[in-house]
């Protein structure tokens, strides 16, 4: 979802405690096929062979992709997999391909969703590949501890730039950068609601207080070199412009009275 900013005030739905089940269970379905993707990712394995298990998984399930059919105008048409697989220095976006072979230092982002019993559950992993390089594990465990350190500002009486800001301060203090273009998003009965999430603090957008019942999909993706992307001619995948690999972890979080609760891991 691309970021930008609108000077009028957003509409940010609030679930129920039946709602917040409902996606709940969607949240796990995801996480249990992600838990899959992380057997399936290994030495030698195409994402397509990724996409096939994860679709098999989803249709066993009586669920329907979240990514598959989404239609994004930016792209002209309609995205065809149920995964967004991007690997090494492709950010989001990938599309899986049963010629594209994970090889030994590699790292596949992947990222998917489900609509289950009207609502949507959206997260992503990295996974490394065997033995990756020093600066490649920082990379990974740095984006994976600012996701959770963002989860830990999802309470009530915060400010949406708590989490955004959180995010940032930790990324850029350990040496790597942050992507701008794409952000995390509000999820409920549609997979993209408001508000937009930044990984960093864009004083142009809204900074509403954050409200039980919120529900906010968090999903840093770090790069190791530069933060700027581009498209490639697919008009789908997105790459860092330098060639540096990136990373890229998402949770779904509701803002309870008993704190965050997130939906998408046990």
């Amino acid at each position: 979802m691309v970021s930008v900013p609108c000077g009028c005030r957003p509409m940010i739905v609030r679930k129920t405690a039946a709602e917040l089940e409902k996606m709940r269970r969607s949240g796990l379905l995801v996480w249990q096929i992600l838990q899959k993707m992380r057997e399936v990712a290994v030495e030698g394995a195409s994402t397509w062979d990724l996409e096939v298990a994860a679709a098999r998984m989803i249709d066993d399930a009586g669920a329907r992709p979240a990514f598959k059919g989404y239609y994004v105008p930016a792209a002209g048409e309609a995205f065809k997999f149920v995964l967004c697989t991007s690997v090494n220095e492709e950010i989001v976006h990938g599309m899986p391909n049963p010629k594209r072979l994970l090889k030994k230092g590699d790292i596949v982002s992947i990222d998917t969703g489900v609509k289950l019993d009207g609502y949507y559950g959206d997260s992503a992993i990295t996974v490394p590949i065997g033995e990756v390089s020093e600066k490649t594990g920082k990379l990974l465990q740095v984006t994976e501890e600012a996701l959770e350190l963002a989860i830990d500002r999802m309470r009530a009486g915060n400010r949406l730039f708590d989490v955004c800001g959180t995010v940032e301060q930790h990324v850029k203090s350990n040496g790597f950068s942050i992507v701008r273009e794409y952000v995390g998003h509000g999820i409920g009965t549609q997979l993209h609601e408001e508000p937009q999430v930044p990984n960093y603090v864009d004083r142009r957008n809204e900074n509403p207080r954050l409200k039980e019942g919120m529900v906010l999909a968090v999903e840093p993706m770090v790069n190791a070199g530069r933060p700027e992307s581009v498209v490639l001619k697919d008009r789908w995948t997105a790459v860092t412009k330098d060639g540096s690999y990136s990373a890229h972890f998402e949770h779904c979080i509701a803002v309870t009275e008993n704190g965050p609760w997130v939906l998408t891991r046990p």
